[in-house]
């Protein structure tokens, strides 16, 4: 571990210079190698015209973005058990990811894996952690609200013995984090539709993350998030209009994944949401959209996600995706000072 451990605000910001530095070095090289592969992102077909050009752009940026964000996890932070788990799960999201982009290219369609085996992925992934988080890190399995009260969702669990240690499964937190673990991965991975949309919101929101990791006591924990903020500012550098690469499911799903999981493990699943919830605005715009189309007939947007939408108003798309980092920003300032509320 690099830096001076008496000083963790020092290495939480020298974890981001870092991580934007080693992801903004090896994306060209990434870059290079996908081009000369032949892997390009596959356009959905149904998709606002504009976007067709994009056809063929190279994808899977999450590589290199998780490269990153291993290395300066490694460099920088201590690896206690709390930061192992976040940066396994996310890795392992990550993985999910990249198998899903590799079927896309291969098979030559904007789909990859069906929704049925991406969900069985999440769902071994969040039960997992939940478990490990509980068991090995101490979480309370507890959902705390700003004002100081909090509803305990572990009055329903069954205690195993293994190796001698008591092993609690607490079923109604199981089913709680696996809803906010999976919810913010879909969401996150619905947000990568535009160039730089994800990337830089993710970024806002891992830096809101870093500063309440920090403030909950766990300056490993902060590191971990301004190396994924970090990975995203070098990241956005190459996918900033008109991209030059996308990040992929590889990418979006971790990110969403390393953004839950952070939460979780501070008990501030709730205030997550609010720092979170541009992302779960895109996801609810898609199930509006779906539920009307089905009961009605009709569509409530002109087109969902709800940033296509916009796109389809007329506004350009680097507007629609300045105006989102906007809001994303305000969304997560709202939610740092919630975060003051929790008691």
């Amino acid at each position: 571990m690099f830096g001076n451990p008496t000083y963790p605000t020092f290495q939480a910001f020298l974890a981001l210079g870092v991580g934007a530095l080693i992801a903004a070095v090896l994306m060209p090289l990434w870059i290079r190698l996908l081009k000369f592969e032949g892997i390009g992102q596959q356009v959905r077909a149904d998709g606002p015209e504009r976007h067709l050009i994009k056809q063929g752009t190279p994808t899977m940026g999450g590589v290199v973005i998780l490269l990153s964000v291993t290395l300066t996890c490694v460099l920088f932070g201590r690896l206690t058990t709390e930061l192992v788990l976040v940066l396994l799960a996310t890795l392992a999201c990550g993985v999910l990811g990249l198998i899903d982009d590799a079927t896309s290219v291969s098979h030559g369609r904007s789909l990859g894996l069906t929704p049925h085996a991406k969900m069985i992925g999440l769902t071994l992934i969040c039960v997992l952690f939940c478990l490990l988080a509980v068991n090995w890190c101490g979480v309370a399995p507890e959902v705390r609200f700003p004002g100081g009260f909090g509803i305990d969702l572990g009055v329903l669990s069954t205690t195993l013995t293994i190796a001698g240690e008591p092993f609690q499964i607490p079923w109604l937190y199981l089913v709680f984090t696996w809803l906010l673990i999976a919810g913010l991965s879909n969401a996150v991975n619905l947000t990568d539709g535009l160039d730089g949309l994800a990337g830089g919101t993710s970024m806002i929101a891992m830096l809101i993350m870093a500063a309440i990791s920090f403030l909950h006591g766990d300056p490993n924990l902060s590191v971990f998030c301004t190396a994924c903020a970090g990975a995203c500012l070098g990241f956005l550098w190459f996918n900033c209009y008109p991209a030059s690469i996308f990040m992929g499911d590889t990418g979006s799903l971790a990110l969403g994944c390393a953004f839950a999981c952070v939460a979780i493990m501070t008990n501030t699943e709730v205030v997550s949401l609010i720092v979170g919830a541009l992302f779960i605005i895109e996801a609810l715009s898609v199930m509006i959209q779906v539920v009307s189309f089905k009961a009605t007939g009709k569509r409530v947007f002109l087109m969902a996600p709800i940033h296509h939408h916009f796109e389809k108003l007329g506004w350009a798309e680097t507007k629609v995706v300045i105006r989102f980092w906007i809001v994303a920003a305000a969304f997560g300032a709202l939610g740092l000072a919630l975060f003051f509320q929790l008691g």
